[in-house]
């Protein structure tokens, strides 16, 4: 185990460098990204492969269309471009966190809850990039209303399916690999998490707003230069905590039909 996972610390270390060049990561959710990776290689090759799997997916679809997707959501989305450390354990921490369980007492439930997990994940990223891209005027999963690109909680034909198709993704990788999950389990699981996610965007999400543009958003500082105010919302729960709890919740929905 030790062996792997030196080795998975150093393949990491080539695979993280390329996604900063790439300009996917930041150098911080360079640092997260590898210590997530070897955590992952050290519970088994298989769990890096999902997890790298999840990454080159998510780094893909994040690359496409890239600069149209700036331009539709870039005053209203707080974190933009290359994910941070914060981003990278919000959409891996509970898969790492699963990885070293079975590290260090193995049994089939870290399983369960790790695909459950990078399914929520998976599940929300993939919504979220092809929805921006080819969703049109999305709709609030609350209000119903029509709500502009970007805003948190709401939902679009393309990004709902795109959102199913994660889920399947992850469920697929994880029965290639041979993990001891029932498929409708991760996806069921995956699918919950993405759902969950888009009722507390929409919902307790922070939200803010600029007085001189008149419009709602999630920067503190607007893409104008004025500092925002509190406009709704938990103070201080963002996207990324919504994120954390869109993936343990895809965990938990998982590892209960497992």
């Amino acid at each position: 185990m030790l062996g792997r996972a030196l080795t998975g610390a150093v393949l990491c270390a080539l695979f993280v460098v390329s996604a900063y060049r790439l300009r996917t990561l930041s150098v911080s959710g360079a640092i997260a990204a590898a210590f997530v990776g070897t955590f992952s290689i050290a519970a088994s090759w298989s769990w890096g492969l999902v997890l790298l799997a999840f990454f080159a997916s998510a780094s893909a679809l994040s690359k496409l269309g890239e600069r149209r997707k700036a331009d539709l959501t870039g005053s209203i989305v707080e974190k933009g471009g290359a994910r941070d450390a914060i981003q990278v354990l919000a959409n891996g921490g509970v898969y790492a966190a699963a990885a070293l369980g079975e590290v260090m007492f193995p049994s089939s439930i870290w399983f369960a809850i790790g695909a459950g997990a990078l399914a929520a994940s998976c599940s929300d990223t993939w919504a979220t990039e092809i929805g921006t891209l080819a969703g049109g005027d999305p709709i609030s999963i609350i209000s119903g209303r029509t709500i502009p690109v970007g805003t948190s909680g709401g939902i679009s034909f393309a990004g709902s399916v795109a959102a199913i198709a994660g889920a399947l993704f992850i469920a697929v990788v994880a029965a290639l690999a041979s993990w001891p999950v029932p498929f409708t389990a991760i996806t069921v699981g995956g699918i919950v998490g993405a759902i969950t996610d888009s009722v507390l965007g929409g919902s307790i999400q922070a939200r803010r707003w600029c007085d001189l543009c008149a419009v709602s958003t999630e920067r503190v500082v607007h893409v104008c230069g004025t500092k925002t105010r509190p406009a709704g919302g938990i103070a201080g729960f963002d996207n990324d905590a919504v994120n954390t709890i869109c993936s343990a919740i895809g965990a938990l929905v998982a590892l209960l039909l497992s």
